[in-house]
């Protein structure tokens, strides 16, 4: 049905009919209007697996089976869109079978705390990844004509009074960080719909923000789908219809508020063109997907495969010493923890799936070598004799030749709805590594986490794999990369801190009972930690592989380049080891920064996974645009590239730069400011506009009113000439013109305003 066939059936709805489509019918289905032929379609929680209700069990509790595939904290760990896109087609492919026409996810919000419980549903802490990662799982997922819902918009980013609590942020910090990856998704992708977060943003509920839902997603962004809320994020509905919210989620609400709809409408207090047009986004989507409904089927077998698959491609091999990894034939092995047998898969709620099939690590490996296996450990409110755990542990870590141990977090400490207290590991199993190690130094841990997790014992053990939520395969995914028949090549998606108190929102998370403060502003994650040049456990963007990769011939196709052009950055990468395998190759931007703004010391622009048998060399391009040097600047309105030096680098991790080459920016554009008393004089002099009226205030300081300062700053060379003139205001400046005479009241007020109006009408250089 096309736009105009649309406008024709709401004309023909009645306005309790128009307010009816704007909430859902129930928890899972919208509603339909019968006597016009309008159907009502089906939602289902995502998004790494389906979550639809049994109607033999009871709501919330068990859903029908469905493949379990591993967690977006862990697909993120893959830097592999064509993956995720495979990811999303499985997921669609599941939706259509099922009878799903919207898939609730992906969820994109950024991992501002290592303590957010929801992490292990989230990407990473960087908006770039995560923003083309959703983009290829969104394009995955609705070429099978299911919709799918980006969530949670925005700022989304702890789950401690996430209903009620305010972010406090910067506009550049918004923009930069917690909106950046939405941005990408829906220009990229155009997902069917979008999913507004519960928190307040400035005082204002997401879900009714005009700002977040029209100005920028709509008229900014050009977005067609429409917006529903978050599972009882409506705090009022007719605000939130006029800011953009389109369909109030659940239906449990609903007749009340449609009632509040249609009595705004007859009392004037809403006009009938605003729920007209949200009644057409609606109706857009419904038969959109209605249209591509189609009976099938989809093979369990198959999807648990490459679930697995998706798995092997994303854990991160974190340390390997003396190359302890991977097992030798022959070699005695134990297996120590009680995740060895009963593998963390998933975390816990609104996203928790009834697998398929679980793939525990211990049974997977038992299938083909001699495994011992000891316990170790049992949950920390378990009556377990601890010491008897131990003792059995110890006992056959010195029986053998290597000794694997499976730690983690528990599931119950990683869910929606809380936050995690720390970011330790449970004492119980602390007490296990150093036990273990003592009595074999042979010693590999396992993580199994949504999130970092501080490790006192890092240096103590020999190898380090970080598997996070690896859905059901997870054990056949484990066991094929400790025996070599998988060669690991995941990357960290997120910074891992020494400890808590390193992170840059340490200070400010959760924020008081009302609101919390993102004072950290942009320098979030390791654009923060590189920035500071911190040590850290782990850098994002790390890992490593059984091979080894060399890079050289960093190339630029040109030297600089301006508004609207993009440039090739083409880098060779060779296998030298004697291992095939796959290498991330990761690009950074970064800008020599003479007009010190605060910015990161570097930000991720591209990433490439690449395939190389042993000894195999491939080049690798990529296509940096003259936006990707841009930051968000609210003073010049908006995105805004510095006329300077900037730096093209190829680098193995977000702290570590292998090949770098410079481009100079030339933006043909001038950065507008408003001329007022605060305006500093090196200010107006990089204006075009405003620099022959500074020039003669700089002339005049520098010569009579100064003296000594001027000549000071003069001698001092250019960077503090720089930093003096940086720090002038204009205002002050003609405080002491007018003690001179030069200038009275009424002057200066003429001189600003001409100086605004040249502004104003000065034309951008094309």
């Amino acid at each position: 049905m096309n736009a105009k066939q649309i406008k024709e059936l709401v004309k023909e709805m009645t306005l309790e009919e128009k307010a009816s489509l704007c909430s859902g019918r129930d928890n899972w289905n919208l509603k339909g209007v019968e006597r016009l032929g309008i159907p009502s379609i089906k939602v289902a929680d995502g998004p790494h697996g389906l979550r639809v209700k049994d109607p033999n069990s009871y709501e919330g509790i068990e859903g029908r089976r469905a493949v379990c595939f591993p967690s977006a904290c862990c697909t993120a760990a893959s830097f592999d869109e064509q993956m995720l896109g495979r990811l999303g087609d499985l997921l669609g492919e599941e939706c259509v079978a099922e009878g799903i026409d919207i898939l609730l996810g992906p969820a994109v919000n950024i991992k501002r705390s290592p303590l957010n419980g929801r992490n292990f549903e989230y990407f990473s802490e960087d908006p770039y990844l995560t923003g083309k990662l959703a983009a290829a799982y969104i394009k995955g997922v609705q070429k099978r004509g299911v919709g799918t819902s980006l969530k949670h918009y925005a700022a989304n980013n702890q789950e401690t009074r996430r209903t009620t609590v305010s972010i406090k942020a910067s506009e550049r910090t918004m923009r930069e960080i917690y909106l950046r990856q939405f941005e990408i998704a829906v220009k990229e992708a155009g997902p069917y719909t979008v999913m507004a977060a519960y928190n307040r943003i400035d005082g204002v509920f997401s879900a009714q923000s005009e700002w977040l839902l029209s100005r920028v997603l709509r008229r900014e962004w050009g977005y067609k789908g429409f917006v529903m809320s978050d599972w009882g994020a409506t705090a009022d509905r007719v605000k939130g219809l006029k800011a953009g919210l389109d369909l109030e989620m659940p239906g449990s609400a609903s007749r009340v508020t449609d009632k509040e709809i249609v009595k705004a409408v007859q009392d004037g207090k809403l006009k009938t063109a605003v729920l007209e047009r949200a009644v057409e986004r609606i109706l857009n989507v419904i038969f959109k997907v209605h249209k591509a409904r189609k009976k099938t089927t989809f093979d369990f077998e198959t999807h648990h495969r490459e679930a697995t698959a998706i798995a092997e491609n994303s854990i991160v091999l974190l340390k390997n010493e003396d190359g302890i990894l991977p097992f030798k034939k022959g070699e005695r092995i134990a297996f120590i923890g009680e995740f060895a047998a009963d593998t963390p898969y998933q975390g816990g709620g609104s996203s928790h799936v009834t697998p398929y099939r679980v793939a525990h690590t211990l049974s997977c490996a038992q299938k083909t070598v001699d495994i011992l296996y000891a316990r170790g450990f049992a949950p920390e409110n378990s009556q377990a004799d601890g010491g008897a755990l131990l003792d059995e542990a110890v006992n056959a870590a010195k029986a053998v030749d290597k000794v694997a141990l499976f730690l983690g977090v528990p599931s119950s400490v990683e869910s929606e709805g809380y936050d995690r207290a720390d970011m330790l590991l449970p004492e119980r199993q602390l007490a296990l590594v150093e036990a273990v190690v003592r009595a074999n130094p042979n010693a590999v841990v396992l993580l199994h986490n949504g999130s970092p997790v501080e490790l006192p014992f890092a240096n103590k053990i020999k190898g380090l794999l970080e598997t996070y939520k690896s859905g059901e395969g997870a054990g056949e995914a484990i066991a094929n990369i400790l025996f070599g028949a998988v060669n690991p090549s995941g990357r960290l998606p997120e910074t891992f801190p020494l400890k808590l108190s390193d992170n840059p929102s340490y200070l400010n998370f959760p924020g008081d009972k009302k609101e919390v403060r993102y004072d950290e502003g942009v320098f979030l994650g390791y654009r923060y930690y590189a920035t500071k040049a911190a040590d850290v456990l782990f850098p994002f963007g790390y890992g490593l592989s059984y091979t080894k990769f060399n890079y050289g011939g960093l190339k630029l196709s040109e030297t600089s380049f301006t508004n609207g052009d993009s440039v090739t950055a083409s880098v060779s990468v060779t296998n030298a080891g004697g291992a095939d395998g796959k290498e991330t190759v990761q690009l950074y931007v970064s800008s020599a920064n003479k007009d010190k703004i605060p910015r990161p010391i570097r930000e991720l622009k591209g990433f490439k996974k690449i395939f190389l048998k042993a000894g195999e060399t491939k080049e690798v391009s990529f296509n940096v645009s003259f936006d990707d040097l841009a930051y968000f600047s609210p003073e010049f309105g908006g995105w805004t590239v510095q006329n300077d030096v900037h730096y093209i680098q190829i680098a193995s991790d977000a702290h570590t730069v292998l090949l770098q080459a410079e481009i100079f920016a030339d933006a043909k554009y001038d950065r507008r400011i408003t001329v007022n008393d605060d305006t500093t004089i090196g200010e107006l002099l990089e204006h075009e506009a405003t620099r022959a009226f500074a020039q003669t205030v700089f002339d005049r300081m520098s010569g009579r009113l100064l003296g000594d300062k001027a000549k000071d700053a003069e001698a001092s060379g250019t960077t503090a000439q720089d930093s003096f003139w940086q720090s002038v205001i204009l205002g002050w400046a003609m405080r002491l013109f007018k003690t001179t005479g030069i200038f009275d009241e009424e002057k200066y007020s003429s001189v600003l305003n001409d100086l605004n109006e040249k502004l104003k009408n000065e034309k951008k250089r094309s």
